[in-house]
């Protein structure tokens, strides 16, 4: 699977999102939606949330830093349906999260589309975009590229 590209949608009034029709394919009927870093939401397609829920139970409970990821993640965590016309629907607790307004940005990355406001979206990829060197060098210092 494959999520890649950036689209902007509208976000309306009553919390329903439109997915592109390239990501419709590739998610399938039921979506996981969660919280997710850089203050996005994280969207998955049922069966890779499955996995990434697996690895989760894997984790030492002994140790902080993995209970704290583990409940952020999963107590954020919410199952939707896409509906006949590929839309879903952004929780309130969500939407307030993610800071989301009515123009939204999806990005596919890879695994799963990530929901930004379009300003933090853009003030993110502002900062990302004139690091790309440095994490293009990190990169290869672990082999990547």
């Amino acid at each position: 699977m494959m999520l890649i590209g950036e689209y902007i949608h509208t976000l309306d009034s009553k919390k329903r999102l439109s997915l592109p029709a390239k990501f419709r394919k590739e998610i399938g009927k039921k979506v996981v939606i969660t919280r997710g870093l850089d203050t996005c939401l994280f969207m998955f397609p049922e069966r890779t949330w499955k996995e990434i829920a697996g690895k989760l139970e894997e984790l030492p409970f002994g140790q902080a830093n993995t209970r704290g990821m583990s409940r952020f993640l999963l107590s954020g965590a919410v199952e939707m349906e896409v509906d006949r016309t590929g839309r879903i629907l952004i929780p309130e607790f969500l939407k307030e999260f993610a800071g989301l307004q009515s123009r939204v940005v999806l990005a596919g990355v890879s695994d799963r589309v990530e929901i930004w406001s379009d300003k933090t979206w853009e003030e993110y990829k502002h900062r990302i975009e004139h690091d790309a060197e440095g994490m293009a060098q990190t990169l290869g210092d672990m082999g990547v590229l």
